[in-house]
């Protein structure tokens, strides 16, 4: 009975979010973004329509970490319709996983088709270094809670979504064929999602790089679930900011992880600013 009653009251508290945007703009997105570090002012390339700061949303919830900005940024980026989170919540910030993929479920619910993820990353894959751009090809997602746990939300989707093709076949293309186009070094990689807020123990790194993972970070998968689990398109691409415990011999730090994002960011907003261009006309 209890899931019942936090699925329902879930439901209920998206239906909610939804009126509070609705109140503010009608803007219907093709493409839902999420910004990870480096790419908080990638709305200075948005023709910008509409700002909705989450604090201005009903019970929605704000992320309290440094570099992350509260908004929603609604407007067209070279005449695509699109929504960009500025500023994600994680699960280590006290939240529920639920709440977690929320600001996700929303922008489905605003129409958005595809969900394109971005992310700050620690580098596994012994053939990456600091700035690498990672192109996520699968996850793995059994060391954070599924967002999909308690009674199924049948207005979302099925109870057992099918994760084959998680990062679509044709987005995956999509970002292959601009970063070929863009002279960028694109790698490709398996990322995988810890709850944190710690970083990884050199040991934990050897195990995830055991099971097949290049990529490490706090955030992302459980996103891409929920956006499956409401059969929008994802794709995501990891900047690959630090080597992670084990590999690299510093000891690692958020500062460090904003400096290399920061350094990164140029690039990082052109391949995600061609792709989307490119998905537009799909």
């Amino acid at each position: 009975m209890k899931s019942e009653i936090n699925s329902k009251i879930m439901y209920e508290k998206l239906q909610n979010c939804l009126k509070c945007v609705r109140k503010k703009t009608d803007f219907v997105p093709k493409v839902a973004l999420v910004l990870g570090s480096g790419l908080g002012d990638f709305a200075d390339n948005i023709d910008v329509e509409c700002i909705i700061p989450y604090s201005e949303i009903e019970n929605f919830p704000v992320s309290s970490v440094l570099g992350h900005k509260g908004n929603y940024i609604f407007g067209t980026l070279n005449g695509v319709k699109i929504v960009c989170m500025q500023g994600r919540v994680h699960y280590y910030e006290g939240y529920t996983v639920q709440d977690v993929v929320l600001p996700i479920r929303l922008m489905g619910l605003m129409g958005a088709e595809i969900l394109f993820l971005t992310n700050a990353s620690g580098g596994i894959n012994s053939g990456f270094k600091a700035g690498d751009f990672m192109m996520i090809t699968d996850h793995i997602s059994s060391f954070a809670p599924n967002p999909l746990i308690g009674q199924n939300i049948e207005e979302l989707g099925t109870r057992f979504p099918d994760m084959s093709n998680v990062y679509h076949p044709e987005l995956c293309s999509v970002i292959e064929e601009t970063a070929i186009e863009d002279g960028i070094d694109l790698k490709k990689g398996v990322y995988v999602q810890t709850t944190g807020p710690s970083f990884e123990s050199p040991a934990e790194i050897q195990m995830f790089k055991l099971l097949g993972a290049d990529a490490v970070g706090m955030s992302t998968v459980v996103e891409a679930i929920a956006a499956n689990h409401m059969g929008m398109k994802v794709c995501g691409i990891s900047c690959v900011c630090n080597m992670a415990a084990g590999i690299s011999p510093n000891p690692l730090t958020h500062a460090e992880v904003q400096a290399a994002a920061t350094e990164a960011a140029p690039l990082f907003k052109k391949i995600v600013t061609d792709s989307i261009t490119k998905m537009g006309k799909l």
